[in-house]
């Protein structure tokens, strides 16, 4: 089960159990499917890999069309920058996991709350050591 210390005479969870970080494995799993999928499909928006039209070989005569077609590549390009850090969020959340130090926080040691973790899984902080960090730059 999960590890536990004794504080002031109370047991305080140190650490989430197996079982419990088997079941955060399986949203991350799943997230980090969907996130790939994601990616792969901006960085084809961006090199035109699944483009099986003539928008490469076509002139362009429009000015604007130009214009627009160059900011959503750049716009994709910055999703898909996005969507990688998030991709290696989550796959160094898969190796804490491993590491049996998942969802303990890094700045103050106690648990991250499991409500936080099933919406944010590579969280690395609680709610109030973040806000504390945020009052302090």
């Amino acid at each position: 089960m999960s590890e536990e210390t004794k504080v002031n005479g109370t047991e305080t969870k140190v650490r989430y159990s197996d079982e419990e970080l088997q079941e955060f494995k399986a949203i991350i799993l799943d997230m980090l499917e969907k996130a790939k999928k994601e990616y792969k499909t901006l960085r084809d928006v961006v090199t035109h890999d699944s483009s099986n039209d003539i928008e490469d070989t076509s002139p362009t005569f429009k000015v604007m069309e130009e214009g627009a077609s160059t900011l959503s590549k750049e716009e994709a390009g910055q999703l898909a920058q996005r969507q990688y850090k998030f991709i290696q969020n989550l796959e160094a959340a898969l190796v804490r996991i491993e590491n049996k130090t998942y969802g303990v926080c890094r700045m103050t040691g106690k648990l991250i709350p499991k409500e936080r973790l099933r919406l944010v899984p590579h969280a690395t902080l609680t709610v109030e050591a973040k806000e504390m960090m945020n009052k302090n730059k």
